[in-house]
C-alpha cells in the first residue's frame, strides 16, 4: 500500500469517525443525558456543599458534549483508519468492507467491552473525588492490557493455524485470550464506591446508556469507512458506473 492511499484512507477515516460521532452524539444526547441529569439531581439532593458550577449544566449538555464526542470520533477514526492499513491483508482474505466490520468489531470489544466489564462506567454522585486518579489509572491499565492481550492472541491464531487448522487456532487464541483477562479481573483491585441508596435502576440505564453510545459510535463507523474504503481500494470501472461497454480502440 503506497503512501497515497494510506493518506486518503486516513483522510476517510476521520470523516467516518466524524459522522460516527454525530450519531453516538444523539444516542448521546437522547439516551445518556437524562440519565446524567438524575444523577446530578441525587448529588444535589444528598450533599450539603453546593458548590458553583464554571460552567452551566445546559452549555455541558449541548456544546461541551458535542465538542467532546466530535473531536473523539475523529481522533479515534485516524487511529483506526492506520490500524486497518496495516491489518488489511494480514488478518484472513476478507474484503475492505468485511475487514472494517472485523476490525471495528475487535476494537469495540477490546478498548471498551472488556475494560467496562471490570470497571464499568459510573454517573456523577458515583465515586469518590479521592480515589478518581486510582480509578483512571485501573481503568486504563485494564484497556492497555486488554489490546495487548488481543493482539497477542491473533498472532498466536495465526501461529497456530498452519498446524492446527484456522478454526481450532482460533479456538485456541480466544481460549488462551479470556484465561487472561480472567485472571486480570480477578488480581486487579475491585472498584465498588456507589452509594448504598444510589437508585440500581439508574446506575443500569447510564452503564446501558455508555455502552450503546460506544456500540453506535464503533459499528457506524466500521459501516461507514468499510465502504469509503472500499471505493478507495476496488473502485469500480467508469463503464461499469454509466452502465455502457468503452469501445474497443482501433
Amino acid at each position: 500500500m503506497n503512501s497515497a492511499t494510506v493518506r486518503n484512507l486516513l483522510v476517510r477515516g476521520m470523516l467516518a469517525g466524524l459522522a460516527a460521532g454525530v450519531l453516538a452524539l444523539v444516542v448521546a444526547y437522547l439516551l445518556g443525558e437524562p440519565n446524567v441529569d438524575k444523577a446530578i439531581s441525587f448529588e444535589d439532593a444528598h450533599s450539603h456543599e453546593h458548590e458553583m458550577a464554571v460552567v452551566s449544566r445546559s452549555l455541558q449538555s449541548t456544546a461541551g458534549l458535542a465538542t467532546g464526542v466530535l473531536v473523539y470520533g475523529v481522533a479515534f477514526g485516524g487511529i483506526a483508519a492506520l490500524a486497518y492499513c496495516f491489518a488489511l491483508g494480514r488478518v484472513g482474505r476478507f474484503s475492505p468492507r468485511a475487514t472494517a466490520l472485523l476490525l471495528s468489531g475487535c476494537a469495540l470489544f477490546a478498548v471498551y467491552v472488556v475494560p467496562f466489564l471490570k470497571y464499568p462506567a459510573n454517573p456523577p454522585s458515583v465515586g469518590s473525588p479521592d480515589t478518581i486518579g486510582k480509578r483512571t489509572t485501573l481503568y486504563f491499565l485494564m484497556m492497555l492490557l486488554s489490546v495487548l492481550l488481543a493482539i497477542a492472541a491473533t498472532l498466536l491464531g495465526k501461529r497456530l493455524a498452519p498446524s492446527l487448522g484456522t478454526w481450532w487456532a482460533t479456538v485456541v487464541a480466544v481460549a488462551a485470550f479470556a484465561v487472561v483477562i480472567g485472571l486480570a479481573y480477578q488480581f486487579l483491585p475491585v472498584v465498588n464506591e456507589v452509594p448504598k441508596d444510589f437508585p440500581a435502576t439508574l446506575l443500569w440505564r447510564f452503564r446501558l446508556s455508555a455502552l450503546a453510545i460506544q456500540t453506535v459510535m464503533w459499528g457506524g463507523f466500521g459501516l461507514l469507512f468499510g465502504e469509503l474504503a472500499e471505493r478507495v481500494l476496488n473502485p469500480k470501472p467508469a463503464a461499469a458506473k454509466s452502465g455502457r461497454a468503452v469501445p474497443a480502440a482501433h
